[in-house]
This record gives structure tokens, sequence and C-alpha cells, in this order.
């Protein structure tokens, strides 16, 4: 394991030298990072009636996302993803959360024709809608989803609660590291 995390950053090293010094520094990002709290009942609450004023005629009253979105073809971009546990929604940090409800598939590297709310929501409303998203998620995908966040940052407060488990397509960060090892070592 400690092998598999050296080689893994000796890798990250000589990408930064082979890309430049400045590529991989650490900088303060350009704009505050935004933060979820789905524990907050009422932010919940707000995203709720928000979330049916703006976003359940596409991504649907139970979150369920429309018919055939996860059919990857030339309409893709036009059918709303589901943001329920069957989405893909708790692959993203909150920060990109909260970018992709406020600038809408111009703020992602997708194919996304979701229109920017910017101009109709104020940022208390965007989080709020995050929120209501998020708090619909099982503790398994909320706390995955968490970890993706600096810190983790916006744990729930039931993760320290037994019996829960994370989702099977997640994968954890050692796991993450390790598989970054092993690639540095099949290339050596």
């Amino acid at each position: 394991m400690i092998g598999s995390l050296l080689r893994a950053a000796v890798l990250v090293g000589a990408l930064g030298v082979a890309l430049g010094s400045d590529s991989l520094a650490l900088r303060a990002p350009a704009a505050p990072l935004h933060f979820v709290d789905a524990d907050d009942r009422a932010l919940v609450t707000l995203g709720r009636h928000v979330y049916a004023a703006r976003c359940a005629s596409c991504h649907g009253r139970s979150l369920q996302g429309q018919p055939l979105w996860q059919l990857d073809d030339d309409d893709r971009a036009r059918r709303a993803p589901a943001l329920d546990a069957t989405g893909h929604g708790w692959f993203r940090d909150d920060d990109d959360l909260f970018r992709m409800v406020a600038f809408g598939g111009a703020s992602a590297a997708s194919r996304s024709a979701m229109p920017a709310f910017a101009g109709l929501l104020d940022e208390r409303q965007i989080l709020a809608v995050v929120a209501f998203v998020k708090a619909r998620w099982p503790i398994g995908l909320r706390a995955a989803q968490a970890m993706r966040n600096p810190g983790s940052a916006g744990m729930p407060a039931d993760a320290a609660r037994p019996g829960w488990r994370f989702p099977p397509t997640c994968i954890s960060q050692s796991d993450r590291i390790s598989d970054a090892g092993k690639a540095a070592a099949a290339a050596n």
C-alpha cells in the first residue's frame, strides 16, 4: 500500500514537472466554494418549493428524470437526468452541483442543455434546491457525495449511525490512489 502511494505521488510529481510547476500548484478558487447542508430542515423545505416550481417539469416530481435519460444518443443533452438515487448527481461535489444549477449546461464539460438559473434564483434558493435533492438520497449516497467535497464538508449527521452502506458504484479514495499506483507500476 505504501509503495502504491509513493508511486502515485511520484507520478503526480512527474506530471507537475512535465506540465510546468504552476499547473498543479494549489491556488485559491476564483469564486467561493459552495457547501450544502442537507440536514438543515428550513433549507430543504425552501428547496422543495423551489424545485417544484422550477425543476420538476424537467427532472420529475419525484426526481426520476425524463424517460430514457440514460440513453447515449444524439438527443441525450435534451433529456433531464434523474436526481434521485438512480441518477449520477452524487458523483459531483456541492460546488459542482451549485454551478450546474446556476450556470446550466455551460458549467459542465458535458453536452447538457440544462438552462442557467442564476438570473432567476438567488444563491440561497440554488443552495436550497441542492439541499432538497441531497436530502432525498439514501445515507450511503449522501456520505459518498460528501466525501467529494474538500474536507468531506456536508457529511450527513446520520453518517455516524451504524447500519448503512456505500452504494455499490462508489469507489473509495484509497481505491483510486491504489489504482493510480497500479497504473503507474504497470506503465514502468
